[in-house]
C-alpha cells in the first residue's frame, strides 16, 4: 500500500496539493475561453491577455496573466514596454492586487490594470512591441509579444 502525504493534506483542504483532474483542466480552460482579451504576450510559464479600455475619460491597459505567476502585493507593479522606437513604463492603477488560484497545480490567474495616456494607445500594438517586462515585488517576468 502506497502512502501519499499530499493526499492527506488535500483531504484537509490544502488546495496547493490537490491532484490535477480532468475537471480542473476544464475549469481553467473555461476561464481562459471567457477572457475577452486576445493573447498578447508569452513568457516561459505565463500567458498575458491584454486590451485597452476607457472608463470615464481615463485609459487603461487591462491585463490578465495566466500561469505560474503568483503574487499578493500592496506595492503595485510596473510594466516596461520596449519595441521599435518605443519605450514606455506603465504603472498599475492600484497598488493592491493578488493572484487567484485556478484549481490546477501551479497555475494562477492575475488581473492587473495599468494606467495609460491617450497618446500612448496607438503604441500598444504587437507589431510595434518586442518585449514587456513585468516587475512586481521580487518578480520580474520577461514577455515577448505574440505576432499575428
Amino acid at each position: 500500500m502506497k502512502f501519499y502525504l499530499d493526499k492527506i493534506r488535500a483531504a484537509f483542504g490544502n488546495t496547493s496539493t490537490t491532484e490535477r483532474t480532468h475537471d480542473d483542466d476544464d475549469f481553467t480552460e473555461t476561464i481562459i475561453k471567457d477572457i475577452a482579451y486576445p493573447a498578447f504576450a508569452i513568457s516561459q510559464q505565463n500567458v498575458m491577455y491584454a486590451d485597452v479600455a476607457e472608463l470615464g475619460g481615463y485609459y487603461y491597459l487591462k491585463t490578465i496573466i495566466v500561469g505560474a505567476f503568483k503574487i499578493k502585493t500592496k506595492k503595485g507593479a510596473a510594466l516596461s514596454i520596449e519595441g521599435k522606437n518605443l519605450e514606455l513604463v506603465l504603472n498599475s492603477d492600484t497598488d493592491e492586487f493578488e493572484s487567484d488560484y485556478s484549481n490546477v497545480y501551479n497555475r494562477y490567474i492575475t488581473q492587473v490594470d495599468f494606467q495609460l495616456e491617450e497618446e500612448d494607445i496607438s503604441k500598444i500594438d504587437t507589431l510595434q512591441i518586442d518585449t514587456l517586462f513585468l516587475t512586481a515585488k521580487k518578480h520580474q517576468i520577461n514577455f515577448t509579444t505574440i505576432k499575428d
